[in-house]
């Protein structure tokens, strides 16, 4: 069997089933872009190495364990577990500063700003983060209209069309997701201003 031309999944489910040689395939085609993808956060060779290796210790974990459960989405899975690395590394060396919040603190100003230097970088991607997990706590009509609007980037015509509803209740839903989003992050003292 010719591993180098299966899919992602194909090569996940080939690994699951015993066969250690599509984990090298999967390894070797994404190793560039994954260390890359480290080496720019963390900007040291030694340590972007260390991360790797991690990535892939616990990629194999999970694909051994038989928790992965990410559908044909592979490469978006291993760039999550490594930024989750980086983060644990930031968190270990005592980079990321404290925060404290205020009132006026708009949720999306700090989602959306691109002008971020790398250790800022750092702290929004977990913000986030944080804001990822939170809305997974929101009822899925508010959830879904959040996602497609925040990170899809769509308008509020595009998610009338694709939810089946008008824009107002697209609007209206956008608004509860935005307050009950405000009331989690009160309650899960997630503190997101620096």
């Amino acid at each position: 069997m010719e591993f180098r031309y299966l899919s992602d999944s194909r090569l996940v489910e080939s690994y699951i089933e015993g066969n250690e040689q599509a984990l090298e395939v999967l390894i070797k085609k994404h190793q560039v872009r994954i260390f890359n993808f480290i080496y720019a956060k963390v900007r040291n060779r030694e340590v972007a190495n260390d991360i790797f290796q991690e990535v892939f210790i616990k990629v194999i974990n999970t694909l051994k364990s038989g928790n992965y459960t990410e559908e044909g989405k592979f490469l978006p899975w291993i760039l999550r577990i490594s930024h989750n690395l980086v983060i644990d590394y930031f968190r270990k060396s005592k980079r990321i500063p404290a925060f404290t919040g205020t009132d006026d603190f708009d949720i999306f100003l700090v989602v959306k700003d691109e002008g971020l230097n790398a250790e800022n970088q750092m702290i929004k991607n977990q913000i986030d983060s944080d804001i990822v997990k939170l809305i997974e706590e929101l009822p899925e009509d508010q959830k879904e209209v959040l996602n497609m609007r925040i990170f899809h980037d769509m308008s509020f015509k595009e998610i009338a069309d694709n939810t089946g509803v008008s824009i107002n209740t697209a609007l209206g839903r956008m608004r509860y997701a935005l307050i009950n989003l405000r009331k989690l992050i009160d309650k899960h003292q997630i503190i997101i201003t620096s």
